[in-house]
């Protein structure tokens, strides 16, 4: 029986993408989305806001269509569907911290960070390249050193 772990995550892109060219012809997309939970405090009445980082990857095979690059920035509001895992990493100071990573299959852009930029408007006016929103790492294989 085939089973699923999928998460669709919405949030702010916290910094632009940036591209990771790797061997075997593979390139990686990767940008830092937030997640804000916002809940008053029972003790003390205030607003309360926790955010959670999720760092984000597209994989995608070079000379693909990577048109998406261009609206993954600052501030854009995302929703992103992908395989969550964990990574724990060395930080220069000897600890170690785990992070939460997302294989990113899907990408739709709500909102984007600068609606005055015609590029965007162009984005929602044109019709959907198949190749645009949905990414797969099915058609190749990929080792963890991929993923720092």
């Amino acid at each position: 029986m085939a089973t699923v772990f999928e998460t669709r995550l919405i949030g702010n892109i916290g910094k632009d993408a940036h591209v990771k060219t790797m061997e075997r012809g593979i390139v990686a997309i990767n940008f830092p989305v937030a997640h804000n939970k916002n809940w008053k405090d029972k003790k003390t009445g205030q607003m309360r806001t926790k955010t959670t980082w999720v760092n984000c990857t597209i994989w995608k095979r070079e000379g693909s269509n990577m048109r998406i690059i261009d609206f993954l920035t600052r501030g854009t509001l995302v929703e992103i569907l992908g395989t969550p895992f964990a990574k724990t990493i060395q930080v220069e100071d000897g600890t170690s911290r785990t992070e939460i990573r997302l294989n990113v299959s899907k990408t739709n852009i709500l909102r984007p960070a600068n609606r005055d930029d015609q590029d965007a408007t162009n984005f929602f006016d044109h019709e959907e390249e198949e190749d645009q929103y949905q990414t797969s790492i099915d058609d190749f294989s990929v080792d963890s050193d991929d993923f720092e």
